[in-house]
């Protein structure tokens, strides 16, 4: 088993439930990890058997810059969704989605969800 990870990718959004947020947008950043069984990949050196991962970043760029979403919790299912939709060869997918500009009145670094899917 193999575990492919695509770490801090960065992408302007309008998520969030305040109107504001749909206006101004922000930045969003994604880490994700997915497990694939590519040992014919790496005994071939050939991406058949594998993800492609920057067929991979494409795809979570265009959900996360694509439709609206009011909750970061309902974008990362969709990223986790959208890839095991994509690649069968996906196993388990993890997608932390960070939301640093999050409207709080207090001091924080960022708001984080995560979230884990599988084909079983």
């Amino acid at each position: 088993m193999f575990t492919i990870t695509l770490k801090n990718c960065a992408f302007f959004a309008h998520h969030g439930v305040f109107a504001e947020e749909a206006v101004l947008g922000q930045r969003f950043y994604v880490d994700v990890e997915f497990d694939v069984d590519a040992e014919r990949a790496a005994e071939t050196d050939t991406l058949d058997g594998t993800v492609h991962y920057g067929i991979a970043f494409e795809v979570i760029e265009g959900i996360v810059t694509g439709a609206r979403k009011q909750l970061i919790e309902a974008l990362a299912l969709a990223v986790a969704r959208g890839l095991l939709d994509r690649f069968e060869e996906i196993l388990r997918v993890r997608v932390t989605l960070r939301k640093p500009s999050a409207p709080i009145a207090g001091v924080l670094d960022y708001v984080q969800v995560s979230v884990e899917q599988s084909r079983v």
